[in-house]
C-alpha cells in the first residue's frame, strides 16, 4: 500500500481491497496500522446512512426529508431533546415504514396526512402492535410540527388504551419440583446456581449472564443481582460455593491461580451466552422466566400484595410492582370464592418451595 505513497497523501479504505485481497492479507489490520501512522482516510459511508437510505427508499422527497430528520434526532438528540437508544430508533422506524410507504403512493408530503389516515392505520392492527404504532407516529409528527415541516399534528387526541395484561399465574408445585430435580441431578453446579438465582432472587437470564465474582459477598452474606443487593440465603450460598469449587478445580490441575487471584481484566469476564443460562430449564414448563415471575408473585401473595414491598425487595419499577400486586389480589379473591384455602391457596414461599 505504501509502494506508491507520496508525502502529504492518505490511503483511503476503498483502496485497500484491490491490493490486499488478491494477496490474502487482512484489510482491517492493515487499516489499523495505517491509522496509527496517520496515513489512513476512512471513506466508508456510516452504517446509519446506509440503513436510512435502505429504509427510506421509495418515499418522495417531502416525506423522506422529514423522516430522516426525525430518525437522526432520535439517534443524536437535538437542542431540547436527549438522544434515544438505537433500538428505539430502529423500532420506531420499523413500525412506521410500511405506513409511510403506503402513504407515499398517495401523498408527497407529511402535510397531506389527515387525522382519518392516522385512525385508519391505527385500527388496521390490534393489541400491543396498535399501541406501538400510534406512539411512533406521534413521535414523528410531533418532531415535524416542532421543526415547521407540517402545519398541524394529526395525531393529537388520538388515544390507545394500554394493554394491562392478564392475571399472572403461579406455577404448580409439580412444575417447580421438576425444575428442582433437573438442577439437582445436573452434572455441573452452574445449572443449580442458575436455577437458584431465578427461583430465589427473581433474576432474569440476562442478569445471571452479566454477574461477576465481586457481585457475591460471602463474608457479609450479600449478593448483587441486576444492581440490587439481596441477602444471601443458605440455598444460594451453597450453590455459589459449589460452583466456585467446580470453577477452581480445572485451573488448579493446570497450575493456574484460583479465580480470586485473577487480574482485574480477567475477573471482569464478558457476559455468558444466552444458551448457557436457558439450558438449565430447557424443555421444562418452569423456565427461568416462569421461575422469576413465580418468585415475585409468591412474594406478593405472602406479604399482602404490597407494591412498595415488591419494589424494595426486587428493585422493580412501580408499574411492574403494581401489576404483581393486582395479580396477587385477583388470585386471592379467586381462592376465597372457589373453595377452602387448604385445597387451592398457594403455599407461602419458604426459600426452597
Amino acid at each position: 500500500m505504501l509502494s506508491g505513497f507520496r508525502e502529504g497523501e492518505s490511503i483511503r479504505y476503498s483502496e485497500l481491497f484491490s491490493a490486499l485481497r488478491v494477496r490474502g492479507l487482512p484489510v482491517v489490520r492493515t487499516a489499523e496500522v495505517l491509522d496509527r501512522l496517520g496515513l489512513f482516510a476512512d471513506d466508508r459511508a456510516p452504517a446509519v446512512d446506509r440503513w436510512l437510505e435502505r429504509k427510506l427508499d421509495g418515499m418522495p422527497p417531502g416525506i423522506h426529508r422529514a423522516v430522516e430528520a426525525w430518525v437522526r434526532t432520535l439517534l443524536d438528540g437535538g437542542p431540547r431533546s436527549e438522544p434515544r437508544s438505537r433500538h428505539t430508533a430502529w423500532a420506531y422506524l420499523g413500525e412506521v415504514q410500511p405506513v409511510l410507504l403506503e402513504w407515499s403512493s398517495r401523498y408527497d408530503h407529511l402535510r397531506e396526512v389527515t387525522r382519518e389516515d392516522i385512525i385508519a392505520v391505527r385500527d388496521a392492527v390490534t393489541g400491543k402492535h396498535r399501541e406501538s404504532r400510534v406512539v411512533a407516529l406521534r413521535s414523528l409528527f410531533q418532531h415535524a410540527k416542532k421543526n415547521g415541516q407540517i402545519f398541524r399534528n394529526p395525531t393529537i387526541r388520538i388515544r390507545v388504551l394500554r394493554q394491562t395484561g392478564g392475571v399472572l399465574q403461579a406455577l404448580v408445585q409439580a412444575d417447580i419440583d421438576e425444575a428442582v430435580a433437573t438442577a439437582t441431578t445436573a452434572t455441573t453446579p452452574d445449572l443449580r446456581l442458575i436455577v437458584a438465582l431465578a427461583a430465589v432472587h427473581a433474576a432474569r437470564p440476562k442478569m445471571i449472564r452479566a454477574m461477576q465474582l465481586e457481585d457475591v459477598d460471602l463474608g457479609n452474606r450479600r449478593i448483587t443481582v441486576g444492581g440490587h443487593v439481596h441477602p444471601l440465603d443458605d440455598l444460594t450460598r451453597r450453590a455459589v460455593l459449589d460452583w466456585l469449587d467446580h470453577r477452581r478445580q480445572p485451573l488448579a490441575e493446570h497450575g493456574q491461580p484460583p479465580p480470586a487471584d485473577y487480574p482485574e481484566d480477567r475477573r471482569r469476564a464478558p457476559p455468558g451466552r444466552q444458551l448457557w443460562t436457558t439450558r438449565a430449564t430447557r424443555n421444562l414448563t418452569a423456565t427461568l422466566e416462569r421461575l422469576r415471575v413465580d418468585r415475585q408473585l409468591e412474594e406478593a401473595l405472602t406479604h399482602g400484595a404490597d407494591p412498595l414491598h415488591l419494589a424494595l425487595v426486587f428493585g422493580i419499577d412501580e408499574k411492574t410492582a403494581i401489576r404483581y400486586a393486582d395479580s396477587a389480589r385477583a388470585l386471592l379473591e379467586q381462592v376465597a370464592e372457589s373453595g377452602p384455602a387448604s385445597d387451592r391457596a398457594p403455599a407461602p414461599f419458604d426459600g426452597v418451595r
